[in-house]
């Protein structure tokens, strides 16, 4: 017999270190700090280490000039894009801000994958010469730098989402279809945004770019998948970006950054064209991803939706729901009166909620009905639970079957993040409803069985009780510590029924408000730590039914101007 071949290849921390080390030679060096000059920005040895936001980080650094600063902190990508087209504002001065600036949240926060700001640069110079000589913009998002998930792929650059296997592999030549879009829309692409191994926990940390930390708290974690998405927005690093949402991908990261975001209808905007997993994988029918916005003002949000929509998406994307978007007026809702009807979603006795979390919810409901909304205190019923529906949503993410970590380590051929060694993994949480034993085509059948039950519970919670809208929590806690989110129940039970969602940033943790320290109450849920959490960002979660996108950012807007002054 002939020997066993080896495998010749470089070993999984090589070929990860050498594209690490890529990426950082993709930031201009001068735009480069020193590790001394890091950890002064940082705090480092200070009772507010870690708090970049609180301590201004990006204006102490010197890198960015003062208009640089003005432009990424004071206008919004509704504000911008009017500003572009009139030449107020360059494309590339623009763009060179969010770069210089997205560069320094990469040195503190470690949210980017692919860095392409050169390419970002040279891109926005042949915007700015195309309305030179035409006296009109490409498209309506013309010049604005956007960011995305790692997942998007861009022409030339690597989609590894986390998996060292891809970086193996040839980079791609083609592109998402929303990237496609987005680009013939005349938006700028500069950067891809952090991520975790299998793009299914809620800590951004793979063995390719290390850990994303949050810029409110660089020990609390920014949440996942999106999470680098979530830091680059929250150190206003970028004006907009894009993510997916599959259990509240988008939806987690912004409740621990303090950002806005919108989980749609799933295949409302393109999707196609995007990396998952670089290993053969049954995709069943069932709970489906949607991509959405991310931004620091609900505006932008709304803006991105009634842009995407304007682009013929079919001609991009087969698979997209083709239809308009839809313009509400201030009276679409609460029978023509433009005030709401809210159901407050009732807390899950098995996953209970922190301190702060619970405060939230009360107070923004005392705040809407003082401003003449009707809030409806739904009751407790296990047809419609979270945890329920936390279950349905896991059950099917485990259909393929509950694999060991030994079995996930030699299928990815390189060790596994800590979130997924210590269990936070999603195959190993919730006891599924669906018995091992069946086969592959009777699980699938009973889950879709009992699927259609749990949205039924939904439609007759909102038939009995007239209402516009449900205001719940985006999740238990706030940001935690790293490696302790838990099960993201208050976020995956909307992917079950596809009903959209939108976060909206409210208040935050207060150590004085919420002193009782709380134990985690489930497997893998963090502690509340009043002291390590005090001033984490809270937020709300406003849901509609489903196809009901434009009512939920409707609503969404009228309770942002009642709860934060928008």
């Amino acid at each position: 017999m002939g020997e066993m071949v080896q495998d010749q290849r470089p070993s999984w921390e090589v070929v990860a270190k050498e594209h690490a080390t890529k990426q950082l030679n993709n930031i201009p060096a001068e735009w480069r700090l020193p590790q001394d000059q890091l950890d002064r920005l940082s705090g480092a040895g200070t009772a507010d280490e870690g708090r970049l936001i609180q301590l201004q980080a990006a204006k102490q650094s010197g890198l960015l000039s003062e208009r640089e600063l003005d432009i990424t902190e004071n206008h919004t990508a509704q504000d911008l894009l009017p500003k572009l087209a009139a030449r107020e504002l360059t494309s590339v001065e623009v763009t060179t801000a969010f770069c210089k600036r997205a560069a320094l949240a990469q040195q503190l926060t470690s949210c980017l994958t692919e860095i392409f700001f050169n390419e970002a640069i040279e891109s926005a110079k042949e915007a700015d010469q195309y309305l030179e000589k035409n006296g009109e913009v490409r498209g309506p998002l013309h010049g604005l730098p956007i960011s995305m998930k790692d997942s998007f792929v861009v022409k030339g650059h690597y989609a590894s989402v986390g998996y060292v296997e891809y970086l193996r592999q040839p980079i791609p030549e083609g592109e998402s279809a929303l990237v496609k879009l987005l680009q013939d829309a005349g938006a700028i692409l500069y950067c891809k945004t952090n991520i975790p191994q299998t793009m299914m926990t809620a800590d951004s940390e793979n063995n390719i770019f290390g850990r994303t930390l949050n810029p409110h708290n660089t020990k609390l974690n920014a949440g996942g998948s999106t999470g680098g998405e979530g830091a680059l927005l929250a150190f206003r690093g970028s004006p907009l970006g894009v993510g997916t949402d599959i259990a509240g991908s988008i939806r987690i990261p912004s409740v621990c950054c303090g950002i806005y975001g919108f989980k749609p209808t799933a295949d409302r905007v393109p999707f196609g064209g995007q990396n998952s997993c670089p290993f053969p994988r049954n995709y069943l029918p069932g709970i489906v991803p949607a991509a959405g916005p991310m931004a620091n003002t609900l505006a932008d949000l709304r803006l991105f939706m009634d842009i995407v929509h304007g682009q013929n998406r079919w001609k991009y994307d087969g698979t997209v729901i083709d239809i308009p978007w839809r313009s509400l007026d201030q009276k679409a809702q609460g029978n023509g009166s433009g005030k709401l009807v809210i159901g407050i979603a009732p807390e899950d006795e098995e996953f209970q909620l922190h301190p702060p979390v619970k405060r939230t919810i009360d107070e923004a409901a005392k705040k809407l009905e003082a401003a003449g909304h009707t809030i409806v205190r739904l009751p407790a019923d296990p047809s419609r639970s979270m945890a329920l529906g936390g279950r349905l949503a896991f059950s099917f993410y485990g259909l393929e079957g509950h694999p060991t970590n030994e079995e996930m380590e030699a299928e990815f051929g390189e060790s596994l993040v800590k979130s997924l060694a210590v269990g936070v993994h999603p195959f190993a949480q919730i006891p599924p409803p669906l018995s091992p034993e069946w086969s592959e085509a009777k699980k699938v059948a009973e889950w879709h069985r009992l699927r259609g039950g749990y949205c039924d519970g939904w439609r007759r919670a909102w038939l009995e009780h007239g209402l516009d809208v449900v205001l719940a929590p985006g999740a238990i806690s706030t940001a935690v510590k790293h490696d302790a989110f838990g099960v993201p129940v208050y976020t995956a039970a909307w992917n079950v029924t596809d009903y959209p969602a939108c976060i909206i940033p409210y208040g935050s943790s207060s150590k004085a408000l919420d002193p009782n320290p709380m134990k985690g109450h489930a497997a893998f849920d963090a502690d509340y730590d009043p002291d390590l959490l005090d001033g984490a960002p809270c937020a709300v979660q406003v849901i509609t039914p489903t196809f009901k996108d434009e009512e939920c950012l409707h609503a969404a807007s009228i309770i942002d101007a009642v709860l934060n002054g928008a």
